[in-house]
């Protein structure tokens, strides 16, 4: 093996390591956002997750879940789905369990 493939080697083997080991900000986000649904469901701030889902997609039909995003300051959680080729997104007040709004 050639000096310069050698190198190239090294070096794409060194960017696969720093691309599968270190956390994006993203994910780091995510987490904390995570975490903070987890903390509020368990000091009995928030209902759990997977009720409030069902309670969205009773009112949704056939539509697609994508995913969701939770708010600690209000405690609401934003479902994403995918009905009729469209986005909408539904905000949940994850105390009650109610429908605040739907976004298209």
């Amino acid at each position: 093996m050639s000096m310069l493939a050698k190198s190239f080697l090294s070096l794409a083997l060194a960017a696969t390591f720093v691309t599968f080991s270190v956390p994006t900000v993203d994910a780091m986000g995510r987490r904390d956002e995570q975490d903070a649904a987890r903390r509020a469901m368990l000091d009995g701030h928030v209902m759990p997750f997977s009720i409030i889902k069902r309670r969205v997609e009773a009112e949704m039909g056939d539509a697609t879940y994508l995913g969701s995003e939770f708010n600690p300051g209000s405690n609401i959680y934003r479902l994403k789905y995918v009905k009729d080729g469209k986005v909408v997104w539904v905000d949940v007040d994850g105390r009650t369990g109610d429908i605040r709004g739907w976004a298209r």
